[in-house]
């Protein structure tokens, strides 16, 4: 959002004071949700499918402030379409969005010509996990020992007290963390009845996927999964 514009474009940029609807904007992804976006996913206007959660401690790219950085807490965003960033409610033919109506607050302030107004907002009163799913019976109870488990915190913590490596006992701990989030979400979806569509919003995305955000990869042989030989040490 704050990347420079190029001089060759920076008039017609100036001049520019309504959407042009060319799409640019939803092809680089989807908005969070904010609480005043509750409504919208509580009434089904935008499914629990639809989007994803991006977990506390896990690592992003803050395009606002153009940084790597880690979240403070919970992310709801709206998933791709497919593999891609291009928000999924994006007619790609006509530019148009499908659910123009019932957008979310990012979509309705996001200006690409002024983005002052999204700057003021876009880390404010964040929609959690919590706010949308914490009076569902045994449900939370879920998530929050999922989150614990599974912490990107004491990840981080781990890496930065050897230098980025995976060192002794913390190497097996974190395969664990990958363990048990491969199994929890099938056995959530069998039991509870769940959409597995669900599964990123309710866990976050799959740790086997968000540890190459660490820069950490994750190789799999006959005896299940291991970290690259040159990422960690077990001595």
């Amino acid at each position: 959002m704050n990347q420079d514009i190029p001089k060759s474009d920076e008039a017609q940029h100036q001049a520019q004071d309504s959407c042009k609807q060319c799409g640019t904007c939803c092809q680089k992804g989807g908005p969070a949700f904010h609480l005043e976006d509750r409504e919208l996913l509580e009434k089904g206007k935008i499914g629990m499918s639809d989007v994803y959660t991006i977990r506390e401690g896990e690592p992003i790219y803050d395009n606002v402030k153009g940084t790597l950085d880690y979240a403070e807490t919970d992310i709801i965003k709206m998933k791709g379409e497919g593999r891609s960033w291009a928000c999924r409610f994006l007619e790609a033919d006509s530019s148009s969005c499908r659910i123009y109506e019932d957008r979310p607050l990012e979509c309705r302030v996001l200006k690409c010509w002024d983005t002052r107004e999204i700057e003021v907002v876009y880390a404010r009163d964040r929609l959690t996990r919590k706010d949308l799913v914490s009076g569902v019976d045994g449900l939370w109870d879920l998530i929050e020992e999922h989150q614990q488990r599974c912490s990107y915190f004491d990840i981080r913590k781990w890496l930065e007290q050897n230098s980025g490596n995976l060192v002794g006992d913390a190497v097996d701990m974190v395969l664990e963390m990958i363990k048990y989030d491969l199994a929890i979400r099938p056995m959530m979806v069998e039991k509870g009845q769940l959409d597995a569509e669900m599964m990123d919003f309710l866990l976050g995305r799959p740790m086997i996927e968000t540890i190459t955000l660490f820069g950490l990869t994750i190789e799999k042989d006959e005896d299940g999964y291991r970290f690259s030989s040159n990422q960690q040490s077990k001595q």
